[in-house]
C-alpha cells in the first residue's frame, strides 16, 4: 500500500475515500470527502508552485504558472490517483459505480485532494510531511510536462510569427530517419515556410526533431531581427 494511504486515524482516510453518492445511498454510515478536497486542493496549488520555483530558477512567473496548472489539472491528478492505487479503494454510490466511477478522471483526481487533505490533517497540519510524499510523484509529471510544453511551444511560437508575418499556410515539417540503432534512432528534420527551408535540427524521435529544426528556426529569425 502506498504510504499516503497509510494513516494514524482509518475514519480520516474513510471519509476522504467516500463521495457524496455513497453518502446519500448510505445515510449515517459516515461523512463525504468535499471539505477534505477543498482543503487538498489548497495545499496542493502551495506545494506545486513551491517545488516549480525551486526546482526551474530560470523560468519566469508565466511559464510557472502554467506549469503548476498541468501538474495538478483533473487529468494529471487522476493519474496520481491511480497511481497509487486510489480507485481500490474508493466509496462510491452504485449508480455512480455503474456509470464507471471508478475510472471517472473527475472523482479519481477529487478523491486524490481530498486524501491530500486528510494525510495533512492526520500528520498533525505538517505540510513538510505531505511534500515528502507528494514531491516524487511531481517529479516524472514535471519532467514530462516540460518536455511536452517545449516541445508544443517552439512549433506554436513559429506557427505563430508565420501566420503573422509571412503567410495564413502554416510550418511544414519534413522528417526522415537517418539511423542509428533501434533502441536510440536518429531522425533529421526541415521545417519549410512556403516551400522555402527555415530550420533544422535532429533528434532521437519524429518530434524531437521538429522541436530542433523549429528552435533552429526561431534562433535563425532573431538573428535577424525578425523576432524578438
Amino acid at each position: 500500500m502506498h504510504k499516503l494511504l497509510t494513516f494514524n486515524n482509518e475514519k480520516l482516510l474513510c471519509q476522504a475515500l467516500t463521495r457524496r453518492s455513497y453518502v446519500n445511498e448510505n445515510p449515517g454510515d459516515g461523512e463525504h470527502n468535499e471539505r477534505l478536497e477543498f482543503l487538498g486542493d489548497a495545499i496542493l496549488n502551495f506545494i506545486s508552485g513551491q517545488y516549480l520555483y525551486c526546482r526551474y530558477p530560470q523560468k519566469g512567473e508565466d511559464e510557472l504558472t502554467r506549469l503548476r496548472s498541468a501538474l495538478v489539472e483533473e487529468k494529471q491528478l487522476a493519474k496520481f490517483a491511480l497511481e497509487i492505487g486510489i480507485q481500490l479503494r474508493m466509496r462510491l454510490g452504485k449508480g455512480t459505480i455503474r456509470d464507471g466511477g471508478f475510472q471517472n478522471p473527475n472523482l479519481l483526481s477529487s478523491t486524490f485532494e481530498a486524501v491530500i487533505g486528510a494525510y495533512y490533517l492526520d500528520n498533525n497540519c505538517v505540510v513538510d510531511t505531505v511534500r515528502a510524499i507528494v514531491e516524487p510523484l511531481f517529479d516524472s509529471a514535471s519532467k514530462h510536462i516540460v518536455e511536452t510544453r517545449s516541445n508544443v511551444d517552439s512549433k506554436n511560437q513559429l506557427q505563430e510569427w508565420v501566420q503573422r508575418e509571412v503567410s495564413s499556410n502554416p510550418p511544414k515539417y519534413v522528417t526522415e530517419h537517418i539511423g542509428g540503432p533501434s533502441h536510440a534512432p536518429e531522425f533529421i528534420a526541415q521545417v519549410l515556410i512556403d516551400g522555402k527551408e527555415y530550420g533544422q535540427g535532429k533528434g532521437r524521435s519524429k518530434k524531437d526533431a521538429e522541436k530542433a529544426a523549429a528552435e533552429d528556426a526561431l534562433a535563425k529569425l532573431k538573428k535577424r531581427g525578425l523576432l524578438t
